[in-house]
């Protein structure tokens, strides 16, 4: 195989530029995190049944869609909790290596064969299926600094204009909201409802008969007579009740005598929040924030950016004494982690040039093994891409271990080539690269085995150990593997291309040194 490319070194040039172009692609669009995902992919139910007690909402809710997720392909358990305010979360946890958007699906499709045996009042609020992160990529709070806007004013306006703006960034996962809407609150007098000789279920039934949206239809609409039905129009009607003073004038019941009895005749009616069971403060002041988590496989730091690009252009259009801000982020934790492996793979590049420039004592010879490092680095970020891996404290690590072992093969190719060039004077370049490869090629493979074999039962550790040490092992092998491919190929063409016979002037230079050196330890020991 290495007489092929001997013999057409531009053609393995060409190939080492085309890994090293994929290798960059790669690189751009792989994910960044600190650390690889160790949890496995979990999806969450939420629903509420508004006045429900907790154990209401665990028989008729909690329960049937428990009975209804059982079958899911890759389920390995499913938890569950029910609050005394009527919440209700199913969290249903998978086997790693689960595609979360299958998951999410197949639970979609479960759920809705359960929808019909939920309490009605369920099915109005929804029900909402979301895959679950264990952790938040950052929180962004929102507060009045001049203190015009109480909490509620601010969570029903993120609610409503923030939202769904932030949900739709490329790289946001989940969305929860720290605060809660406006709601029509209504407190019902026990004393007035006596009087009048009703119950709560009879608000509640004029209060859902009247509160809604109804299709009136047209006029004119066929099978109408158009000779004599000149007018064709959509009747409009009022839609959903919007204030206090509407919801007052419900009419609950006419007696007999034509009087009638409304809704404020019974209750006090006004503008709350849709539920006060959580408060949120920023320095003191009260605030309503978004937990924002990251999407499976999305780039930590190319998502953080987005969301700040999109919270910039949304203020623009903030009520005035609104302002944003970045209570929580975990990005700086992972750009400094990166950072830092990113220095400690160039210092160890650098470091690896010196030392084979010192013991090679050629130019020449130390480009051919500086040349192979980003062909192999490069190809380990694609298979990385393949892998579904991400750049991450670990596999950079990886990186920065490889880093002397890949020169390795190079070193084995080129000494032995230039040795073969010093024991045969007449010998041209090519035909001692020809040689040195028919004499090595199956030593460099079986190092590289070797090296690997190392580390290859690493990749079959189970559990969340596994997924750790899986990324770091598959790295390691890959640019052992991809070490001794660029020996056999890119590296003999190298040989080819640019060492020449003889030794150079910096080879000469370094041995009077070495040898003035030599002497001057030898003296100063005798």
């Amino acid at each position: 195989m290495s007489r092929f490319f001997i013999d057409r070194p531009i053609f393995a040039w060409v190939l080492a530029i085309l890994v090293m172009l994929i290798g960059v692609i790669s690189v751009v669009n792989l994910p960044i995190e600190q650390y690889p995902r160790i949890a496995p992919p979990t999806v969450s139910v939420s629903a509420t049944y508004p006045g429900a007690n907790a154990q209401t909402v665990e028989n008729s809710v909690v329960q049937i869609i428990e009975q209804r997720m059982k079958g899911l392909d890759g389920l390995m358990y499913m938890s569950s909790s029910s609050s005394s305010n009527g919440g209700a979360s199913v969290t249903l946890t998978f086997e790693n290596g689960t595609d979360p958007d299958t998951a999410q699906v197949q639970v979609q499709n479960k759920l809705q064969a359960a929808m019909s045996s939920l309490p009605e009042a369920v099915q109005r609020q929804g029900v909402n299926v979301n895959k679950s992160s264990s952790s938040f990529l950052m929180v962004q709070a929102f507060i009045s600094e001049d203190g015009s806007m109480d909490r509620a004013d601010i969570a029903d306006y993120i609610n409503s204009n923030v939202l769904d703006s932030i949900s739709r960034v490329e790289g946001v996962g989940e969305v929860q909201v720290f605060g809660s809407s406006y709601a029509m609150r209504i407190w019902l007098d026990p004393a007035r409802l006596r009087s009048y000789n009703m119950v709560p279920s009879d608000v509640v039934n004029a209060v859902r008969a009247q509160n809604a949206q109804v299709s009136a239809g047209q006029l004119g609409q066929a099978p109408a007579d158009t000779d004599q039905q000149v007018i064709n129009a959509t009747v409009t009607v009022q839609s959903y009740l919007q204030t206090p003073e509407e919801f007052k004038d419900i009419l609950l019941k006419t007696d007999t005598s034509g009087a009638q009895v409304r809704l404020g005749d019974v209750a006090d009616v006004e503008i709350g929040s849709e539920n006060y069971s959580e408060r949120s403060l920023y320095n003191g002041q009260e605030a309503a924030g978004l937990g924002i988590s990251l999407a499976a496989g999305a780039n930590a730091l190319e998502t953080r950016e987005a969301v700040g690009a999109r919270i910039a252009e949304l203020e623009t259009n903030f009520p005035a004494g609104l302002s944003s801000v970045v209570p929580y982020d975990t990005t700086p934790f992972v750009r400094l982690s990166i950072e830092q492996v990113v220095k400690t793979l160039l210092e160890a590049i650098a470091l690896v040039f010196i030392v084979m420039f010192i013991f090679l004592q050629n130019w020449r010879a130390t480009i051919i093994p500086t040349l192979a490092v980003p062909v192999v680095l490069l190809g380990t970020f694609a298979v990385l891409y393949i892998a579904g891996f991400s750049i991450n404290v670990l596999t950079m690590f990886a990186m920065v271990l490889s880093i002397g072992l890949l020169v390795d093969d190079a070193i084995v190719v080129v000494e032995n080539v230039e040795r073969i060039l010093e024991e045969n004077p007449d010998i041209s370049v090519k035909d001692a690269t020809v040689q040195s490869m028919g004499e090595i090629s199956k030593i460099v493979i079986g190092i590289a085995l070797i090296l690997s074999a190392v580390f290859v039962p690493m990749a079959f550790f189970g559990g969340s150990t596994g997924v750790i040490y899986r990324q770091f092992s598959i790295t390691l092998i890959t640019s052992m593997a991809l070490s001794a491919m660029v020996a056999l190929i890119f590296t003999p063409a190298l040989c080819v291309t640019l060492l020449k016979r003889g030794k150079s002037h910096e080879k000469a230079v370094l041995n009077n040194k070495k040898a003035s050196l030599a002497g001057s330890t030898a003296g100063s020991l005798s």
